[in-house]
């Protein structure tokens, strides 16, 4: 099975050994990686949607491995029982939905030891709610594929100490090592914060203003890791 760019980074940061719940499986190409790579002995594939489940079915059943991968049919870590899965993979979503996934299966998600995570958009709400939750970023990575920008994260169980919330926004360890795509990264949030500047310059309210000076003080640090990672 070849992997996308994109989803063999994901791959790369899953931990061998432990069973393995690949959430919103698509066509399994991930679980069909992981096993026939001997990476985990078993992955449990899940999936909301009944013609990607059927899919995920099909691609596992012509590559000889349903003894090995699962597919299961359902909504985010519902399909899952406590205890049977030592890493969790969530990839493809936005972060809001990562977020309200882990959020529905407390009962899961006590028994996980590591979790791999992609979210498509809205990764600063991702990472507060991980750190919020008893959950330490232990590594981030970008990736660029077709002309996009995907953040790739792992976290485990513990204590995150972040004494300034805005790197949540951007990623803690991308600037900590100077990921070679964080510049790239960077520029595109700058650009969005100073498109959200013009507009609200037209507005005078109290909240406009405080909304702009926030801004304005999020751009200086953009600029300060930019000069100190170019």
């Amino acid at each position: 099975m070849e992997l996308t760019g994109r989803l063999a980074a994901i791959a790369a940061y899953v931990p061998a050994g432990p069973v393995v719940a690949d959430i919103g499986t698509d066509h399994a190409r991930l679980p069909i990686y992981l096993v026939e790579k001997g990476i985990c002995p078993r992955v449990l594939a899940t999936d909301l949607h009944e013609k990607p489940f059927q899919s995920a079915c099909r691609a596992v059943s012509e590559h000889g491995l349903a003894d090995r991968i699962e597919v299961r049919l359902g909504d985010g870590l519902r399909p899952l029982v406590p205890g049977e899965a030592g890493v969790v993979v969530v990839a493809g979503m936005g972060g809001n939905t990562i977020r309200r996934i882990l959020a529905g299966g407390p009962a899961v998600l006590a028994g996980v030891k590591s979790l791999v995570l992609q979210p498509m958009a809205d990764a600063g709400d991702l990472r507060r709610w991980l750190v919020d939750n008893g959950w330490r970023l232990v590594e981030e990575s970008l990736v660029e594929e077709d002309g996009h920008l995907y953040t790739i994260m792992a976290a485990e169980p513990g204590w995150e100490e972040i004494s300034d919330p805005w790197l949540l926004e951007v990623g803690p360890r991308l600037v900590e090592r100077c990921d070679p795509l964080l510049l790239k990264h960077l520029e595109r949030i700058k650009s969005e914060y100073q498109r959200v500047l013009c507009c609200l310059a037209r507005s005078r309210s109290q909240a406009a203003e405080r909304k702009a000076l926030d801004l304005t003080v999020k751009l200086n640090r953009i600029r300060e890791v930019l000069a100190r990672c170019r």
